[in-house]
């Protein structure tokens, strides 16, 4: 960067020390964002799934969006050359009246994949520790290393739960706890009197990152968007990926204290896509929507695990919309031979290495997995 570039960063709100962590990270990888560089060292599917394939391998919901927010889509679509504010201040006073927010303690994103990445970069450095559960998503970890901050993983309790005792006295200097409840890959819940307790133990200074991006799905899971509002130390992240079918269409948001969110403005541009941000709103209003969803996909999730019990295969208990089973094999080779029926479900964590996820589809897609599953372990 020139001299005048630099002048204009920091005015913009940078300090020096802000800026000096921003030039390494750049230094360190390509010129892509931060969120695309974290996801792109995910592990991915080695083939290109055809046209005719079963994906059951990113979370995703086949219903897709609502009648209704397909309406709100197609209209914002319409004047897509303008960036309609509009609709990003609709979502957030929507979902502020939703939550029981005050606005300005919510923050919207395209996805909530882009605020973790943001709140990793601005919690983390290499004084201030990255600490989470093992297995759980790894994006957030991967954006910690970039950061130059030390990751540390703590194994899953024997009910699948954040074992967040352990995650504090793992790091008495911890800049940042993720906990993602219900848990991916797993599906598992971490009490609500759990993540209390983390936020009363942990260190000072320090923040929860709590991912509900399948809060919605689970039957047994309580927000804790009432921390929030009592000005916790504590960053929810929510997504419309999930229960409302717009993986896609990315739209996602935040709730916390401003001062907290603040902080995280510097690691991006801020534009969010008017067409995700109408899509999601409409689905606020959708009355019933959350809960009928909710059910098909638990009557297809139990089903499933009804086949699984039948074949004598183990599984990890899940409330979302994916789970994990023992395929007492390298995962890896499971997953491969699935494909070959051209159903592409996901992967493995390295600390259960026989174990693999996968997506809860549609009946029929659930139908062609147990079909695949009986034939490669034939």
């Amino acid at each position: 960067m020139h001299n005048e570039a630099n002048g204009a960063v920091l005015a913009r709100g940078f300090n020096r020390r802000d800026f000096v962590r921003f030039a390494s990270i750049l230094a360190a990888g390509s010129a892509l964002p931060f969120t695309e560089r974290a996801l792109a060292q995910l592990p991915t599917p080695h083939r290109v799934p055809p046209p005719d394939a079963v994906l059951l391998n990113l979370n995703e919901n086949p219903m897709g969006p609502a009648p209704e927010a397909l309406e709100a889509i197609y209209a914002s679509s319409k004047i897509g050359g303008r960036y309609q504010d509009r609709q990003h201040a609709l979502l957030k006073t929507t979902l502020a009246t939703v939550e029981g927010l005050k606005p300005e303690y919510v923050t919207v994103f395209p996805g909530s994949s882009d605020a973790l990445l943001r709140v990793v970069l601005a919690y983390t450095s290499p004084d201030k520790p990255y600490v989470a559960a093992d297995p759980t998503f790894e994006a957030g970890a991967r954006t910690a290393t970039l950061n130059g901050a030390k990751v540390i993983k703590v194994p899953l309790t024997s009910t699948y739960a954040h074992d967040v005792r352990a995650m504090v006295a793992a790091a008495p200097n911890a800049g940042l706890f993720y906990v993602a409840t219900p848990n991916n890959p797993t599906g598992t819940i971490t009490p609500l009197e759990d993540v209390k307790w983390l936020l009363a133990n942990k260190p000072k200074g320090s923040i929860v990152l709590l991912d509900e991006a399948y809060i919605h799905i689970a039957r047994n899971a309580e927000p804790a968007t009432a921390l929030v509002a009592a000005d916790q130390d504590l960053i929810i992240l929510r997504t419309f990926s999930k229960i409302y079918g717009m993986a896609g269409l990315r739209a996602g948001a935040t709730f916390a204290r401003p001062d907290l969110i603040e902080k995280i403005g510097i690691y991006g541009i801020g534009i969010q896509p008017a067409p995700g941000m109408a899509g999601a709103a409409a689905s606020l209003n959708v009355k019933g929507l959350v809960e009928e969803r909710r059910k098909t996909i638990v009557e297809i999730r139990e089903d499933t695990f009804e086949f699984l019990s039948k074949h004598n295969t183990p599984f990890v208990p899940s409330e979302a919309n994916h789970f994990m089973f023992d395929v007492k094999r390298p995962g890896a080779e499971f997953v491969s031979a699935l494909q070959d029926q051209k159903v592409y479900i996901g992967r493995s964590w390295p600390i259960w290495p026989t174990h693999v996820r996968v997506t809860v589809g549609t009946r029929d897609e659930m139908d062609k997995f147990k079909a695949a599953f009986l034939k490669v372990n034939s």
